[in-house]
């Protein structure tokens, strides 16, 4: 391999690498909208106190929380919330995150304005 080749791999790599970083985060955006690993849209609840989800049981159903790994730290405005059966969550901005069970597809998003207390997640 010549030397200018190598520098080309190596810048490569370099602006390869906050990409990669930033797909390792809870959440990415897709449009205007925040989305997970799978592409499905992020929604946030008017009913939630700052810091605590009041989605639970067959709530948690239909709107399933982003759940939190123990492996995982927050980072910027995201936070983790404990949840009241004791699993942790993503929010962001205080606000607990959820994915629609009625969204079957990525780019899906027929949770927005839902009773007016559902909104999808905008803004990084």
């Amino acid at each position: 391999m010549t030397r200018n080749t190598l520098t080309w791999m190596t810048l490569a790599a370099a602006l390869a690498l906050p990409s990669m970083a930033l797909a390792d985060g809870p959440a990415m955006m897709s449009g205007d909208a925040m989305v997970d690993h799978k592409g499905m849209a992020l929604y946030t609840f008017d009913k939630d106190a700052p810091g605590k989800s009041n989605c639970n049981t067959t709530c948690a159903d239909n709107w399933p929380p982003l759940m939190a790994m123990s492996t995982d730290h927050p980072t910027g405005m995201w936070t983790i919330v404990k949840r009241d059966d004791g699993m942790m969550q993503w929010a962001y901005g205080g606000k607990p995150v959820y994915t629609f069970a009625k969204d079957a597809s990525p780019g899906d998003m027929k949770g927005d304005g839902m009773k007016d207390v559902w909104h999808v997640l905008k803004g990084m």
